[in-house]
């Protein structure tokens, strides 16, 4: 099996916390969508006629394409892919984009299951965030959703913004309940550098993110979404049973996959990433000519190791030592047993064969993670 990734990389605006490539201006869509499609025709063979099982259209803003766009590239891909028939294919949307009429309209597309970027449903918290969407509209968005039949819906929430209290979060998170959704995935607010959040809070125009507020928050959203019956199956995703998403599912658990326009990545499920221009006019102009178009590197046995660290000790499977060994031997079990050992007991718990974070830890997983990469 692999996956299919498609980076649309357009949107109404900037969101303050967004680091991922993506532009404001629509000038280049039509020939950006058209060298999307070339690319797709051109790399039909990487997949050796795997069947595709997922796919995801991300950003940017997918939502902001036309239903008659989205249907070609559907098209475009079962032309030059063997795509299952039951194929979950994932499209990320903005609560502003979608009204009745256009999720009728993708009704009758392939698209069978939303993304739906709600962040909060509380204003102060959007216009934090400069998110394109108000409160009403993410509510609007969902019921209409569920009103034309798409069952499969995930919600993004956001956590940890300076505007939103302890009573707030616990407000935004039963208003997801109520919805019924079932998927949710969940995210601290993250200032990554270069980023207009990042400038305001440096230039004091704007709240700092507090790390105890996250913390807290985590922990709210951990019990509340528990108690609920949701299933804590990856750090920031909760799934009732049968909906965990199978295209990220597929990513942390290393298949291949194919990732199509500027910005996208790719992997082919054992030592190879590649990773496409992140520039529009650039992708579209060597794709034209026939040009390079993309970066590529071979991983080596210890970059292996850690990105399995990474995803694994994210998942409730957690990190398993005897696939360790079997994976990458004995010396890499020994590794981890060591520094672990120096760890705080309230970190993590072992059983058997497994290893998994607990709440405590999770909290602090990327730091956890990196502790136990091999270096070359």
């Amino acid at each position: 099996m692999a996956g299919i990734y498609l980076h649309i990389p357009f949107c109404k605006q900037a969101c303050y916390y967004c680091d991922f490539h993506f532009s404001t201006s629509l000038q280049l869509k039509e020939p950006l969508l058209e060298a999307l499609q070339k690319e797709i025709t051109s790399r039909k063979n990487e997949l050796n006629s795997e069947p595709i099982e997922t796919i995801y259209f991300g950003g940017g803003t997918p939502s902001i394409l036309q239903t008659d766009e989205l249907k070609r590239i559907i098209e475009v891909l079962h032309e030059n892919y063997s795509i299952s028939k039951n194929a979950e294919i994932t499209l990320e949307a903005n609560p502003d984009d979608l009204t009745r009429t256009k999720i009728q309209e993708l009704k009758k597309t392939a698209v069978n299951r939303f993304s739906i970027g709600v962040q909060s449903f509380r204003n102060e918290d959007l216009l934090y965030m400069n998110r394109a969407h108000n409160a009403v509209e993410a509510e609007t968005a969902i019921k209409a959703s569920q009103d034309s039949g798409f069952e499969n819906i995930t919600i993004d929430l956001i956590y940890g913004t300076p505007t939103l209290d302890t009573r707030g979060w616990i407000d935004n998170l039963r208003k997801t309940i109520s919805y019924d959704v079932p998927h949710i995935s969940c995210y601290a607010l993250t200032v990554e550098d270069k980023t207009p959040l990042a400038a305001l809070i440096q230039r004091k125009k704007t709240l700092a993110v507090d790390d105890s507020t996250v913390s807290d928050h985590f922990s709210i959203m951990v019990e509340t979404l528990n108690q609920q019956g949701f299933e804590q199956y990856e750090i920031s995703n909760f799934a009732k049973p049968g909906y965990r998403s199978k295209h990220n599912s597929a990513y942390w658990h290393g298949v291949p996959y194919l990732g199509f326009g500027p910005g996208a990545h790719s992997f082919n499920g054992m030592d190879k990433r590649r990773w496409n221009i992140s520039n529009n006019a650039m992708y579209i102009q060597k794709l034209n000519a026939g040009e390079t178009y993309f970066e590529e590197e071979f991983l080596t046995p210890n970059n292996i190791f850690n990105e399995y660290l990474m995803t694994h000790i994210r998942l409730v499977e957690g990190i398993q030592l005897d696939e360790v060994e079997k994976k990458f031997g004995a010396d890499y079990v020994v590794h981890l047993l060591k520094i672990t050992d120096n760890w705080d007991k309230n970190w993590y718990a072992k059983t058997g064969n497994s290893f998994n974070l607990t709440v405590e830890g999770k909290i602090i997983s990327d730091r956890l993670a990196s502790d136990l990469f091999k270096m070359d």
